[in-house]
């Protein structure tokens, strides 16, 4: 197994409310040249959490940082106008918390940060080492 020390929490940047599935983040992932989806969990719309790749397996979510994270993505981030905006529905609040104090047991001391802490992004249009991270 890898040396994980990270959980990079992702967005679709898709509108709110727009059904997304495993199925289509792995296309768009093939599109760009990947493997298949370099995400190790996707958050879809009702809480349904969603395997990506294996977690032995690196990523491909986060320049510079995927050999030592797992990547996180939830459906949604954009408003209908395009605009970046939390859409996480509560669904989604619950699975990504049970889902982070899950990986935060099996990786004692891992660190939470969103991809806009590595990136000049709004992505996961919030703050999400402020909400996760307790270390």
């Amino acid at each position: 197994m890898r040396k994980i020390t990270e959980i990079i929490i992702h967005c679709t940047a898709t509108p709110e409310g727009r059904a997304v599935t495993r199925a289509d983040v792995d296309l768009w992932h093939r599109q760009l040249g990947f493997f298949g989806i370099g995400y190790h969990y996707l958050v879809l719309l009702d809480g349904t959490i969603a395997e990506g790749r294996p977690l032995w397996r690196v990523g491909a979510h986060c320049a510079d940082h995927n050999r030592h994270s797992i990547g996180i993505c939830y459906v949604g981030g954009l408003d209908s106008r395009m605009r970046p905006k939390d859409t996480r529905t509560p669904a989604q609040r619950a699975a990504l918390r049970q889902l982070v104090d899950r990986l935060r047991s099996q990786f004692p001391g891992i660190r939470v940060y969103g991809h806009r802490d590595f990136a000049a992004k709004a992505c996961p249009c919030f703050d999400a080492h402020s909400e996760y991270d307790i270390s």
